[in-house]
């Protein structure tokens, strides 16, 4: 692991637990060469899942994706790290199979975030429901409302 200050790649693991209920590896870690203390975290790797586009594509799941997609929705909102990197792994968790449709993927995440923050959740599903006028935008508030 290169250290994000002096980028050396020798470093000792300090500390290791469990992280976001048993889906990571939390490392507390220090350079050897400049002592700079950092975390990181390991997770398992989905490799083997495919996600089934809406054209019928197909590509391999990437993580990353996911959690820029949430942040983008939960942008300028009172949601913490912590709690995106949660939903992110309350969404894998509940994918299973080699494939997976990606409106699949966009339905758990909508799932999570109207748990967690209604402005991001009117975020995300407007731009996966593809909103084309205020109307759209009406009808998904009035249904969060009446919850």
């Amino acid at each position: 692991m290169r250290c994000p200050k002096c980028g050396v790649d020798d470093d000792k693991v300090l500390d290791s637990r469990a992280a976001r209920e048993g889906a990571a590896i939390r490392r507390r870690r220090e350079c050897a060469a400049c002592g700079h203390r950092f975390t990181t975290y390991e997770e398992i790797d989905r490799d083997e899942l495919q996600v089934v586009k809406r054209d019928g594509s197909r590509q391999p799941f990437d993580r990353q994706k996911l959690d820029k997609a949430i942040r983008h929705a939960c942008g300028k909102r009172p949601v913490s790290d912590e709690q995106i990197r949660t939903m992110i792994d309350h969404v894998v968790a509940k994918l299973d199979g080699d494939e997976v449709g990606a409106t699949r993927i966009a339905e758990l995440v909508m799932e999570e975030l109207h748990k967690t923050d209604d402005v991001a959740y009117i975020r995300f599903a407007s731009v996966y429901r593809q909103f084309t006028d205020v109307a759209q935008f009406l009808s998904a508030i009035t249904e969060i409302v009446k919850k």
